[in-house]
C-alpha cells in the first residue's frame, strides 16, 4: 500500500510544481494554467493545493507589525537556543493551538531530516500530533529509534509508540526501531538487569549515535494533558514522589526540577527514557511545545539544556521572553 502511495507521490509532484511555479512565480491564472497543462480548472487547484501540503510550495506571510523576529532574538540571547515561533490567534482552544503548532512543526521537520541520518523520536500527545502531518519526502538510509518504552500496567504501549514511528518511517522511507520496554521499572535493579542485556545494548547503542532528537516537554500543568500524565503510566505514590523532588516537567519520561537538575529524581532510577547526558550530545534536539500551561516544563527544559530548536506558538515564546 505505502509503495503505491509513493508511486502516486511521485507521479504528482513534477505537474504540481510545475503548476505552482506558474501560479506563484509568473502569476497566471487557473484558468491560464489549466489551458497550458491540457488539463480543468480544478485539476489545477488540486495540484496547487497538493504543492502546499507536500511543501513544494511554503507560504509564508510577514507583516511589519509582526514581532516574532524580537522574539526569536531574544529567546536565543538568553536560552541559547534557535526560536521558531508560530503565529496562532490568542482566541483559540488549547486543541486547536496544538494543531496548529503542529502542522508547523512538521512542515519544519521536513527540512531538518535528511538521507544517512538516526533520529530519535519520544511519543507523547504533541508528538504524535505532528505525526498527522507529516510531509513526505524523498531520503534514503535514515532510522527512527524510539527513545523510551511505553508500557505500563494497562497496555503493553506497542500501539501506540509504534504508530507514531510507524508514521514517520512511512513518511520518510525510513526504518524504525521500536524500544519494547516499560516506561517505567517497578524496581531500579530490573532496569539495571534489562540494560545490561545485548538486545536492550543494541537499542542504547543506537542512541549514542543519534542525529536528532524530536520530543516535547510532558507537563502535569498541560491544558492538554500529557500522555505521561493520563495514561496510567504514574499511580498515586509516584505522583507524590514527583511532587516531593519539585519536578516541573519531563523529557522522554525523564523528570527534571524548575533548575534543570534530575540526576536525584528517584523515579528517573526506574525510567526507561535516555539519561540527558546522552540527549545532550545529539547535535540538533528539536522540542516542540503549545499552550503558556507548558512554560514551567519548558523553562525546566531549556534550564537542563536540553533544546537546540525550540518550535513553539507565539503566546508561549512571548511569555518565555518576559518570564
Amino acid at each position: 500500500m505505502f509503495e503505491q502511495s509513493f508511486d502516486d507521490l511521485r507521479d504528482k509532484t513534477a505537474p504540481a510544481l510545475k503548476a505552482a511555479q506558474l501560479y506563484y512565480v509568473h502569476n497566471l491564472t487557473m484558468d491560464t494554467i489549466a489551458q497550458e497543462l491540457q488539463t480543468s480548472r480544478s485539476t489545477v487547484s488540486r495540484l496547487l493545493s497538493f504543492a502546499r501540503k507536500t511543501g513544494l510550495v511554503d507560504i509564508q506571510i510577514r507583516s511589519p507589525h509582526d514581532h516574532s523576529s524580537s522574539l526569536k532574538a531574544a529567546i536565543q540571547a538568553r536560552f541559547s537556543v534557535v526560536a521558531h515561533i508560530v503565529s496562532v490567534p490568542g482566541n483559540v482552544s488549547a486543541v486547536d493551538r496544538l494543531e496548529r503548532v503542529s502542522m508547523s512543526a512538521a512542515r519544519l521537520l521536513s527540512v531538518f531530516i535528511d538521507s544517512n541520518m538516526i533520529i530519535g523520536v519520544a511519543w507523547g500527545s504533541t508528538v504524535t500530533a505532528v505525526t498527522r502531518h507529516l510531509v513526505p519526502k524523498n531520503i534514503h538510509n535514515t532510522e527512527f529509534i524510539q527513545l523510551n518504552g511505553a508500557g505500563n500496567i494497562r497496555t503493553s504501549g506497542v500501539v501506540y509508540a509504534s504508530e507514531i514511528l510507524r508514521r514517520f518511517g512511512a513518511t520518510y522511507s525510513a526504518n524504525i526501531e521500536q524500544f519494547p520496554a516499560p516506561a517505567f521499572f517497578d524496581n531500579p535493579t530490573t532496569k539495571e538487569a534489562f540494560w545490561n542485556e545485548r538486545s536492550t545494548r543494541h537499542l542504547l547503542n543506537i542512541q549514542e549515535q543519534m542525529d536528532m532528537a524530536i520530543f516535547s516537554v510532558g507537563s502535569p500543568f498541560s491544558k492538554v494533558p500529557s500522555h505521561v500524565y493520563i495514561g496510567g503510566y504514574l499511580d498515586p505514590e509516584d505522583i507524590q514522589s514527583l511532587a516531593d523532588s519539585g519536578v516541573v516537567g519531563d523529557v522522554a519520561t525523564v523528570f527534571f526540577r524548575a533548575d534543570g537538575s534530575y540526576e536525584d529524581v528517584p523515579l528517573n532510577l526506574r525510567a526507561t527514557g535516555p539519561d540527558f547526558a546522552v540527549l545532550k550530545r545529539v547535535a540538533r534536539r528539536v522540542c516542540i511545545v503549545s499552550g503558556v500551561s507548558k512554560l514551567a516544563s519548558l523553562k525546566g527544559a531549556l534550564a537542563a539544556g536540553l533544546i537546540t530548536d525550540l518550535i513553539v506558538d507565539e503566546a508561549t515564546a512571548r511569555a518565555l521572553a518576559e518570564s
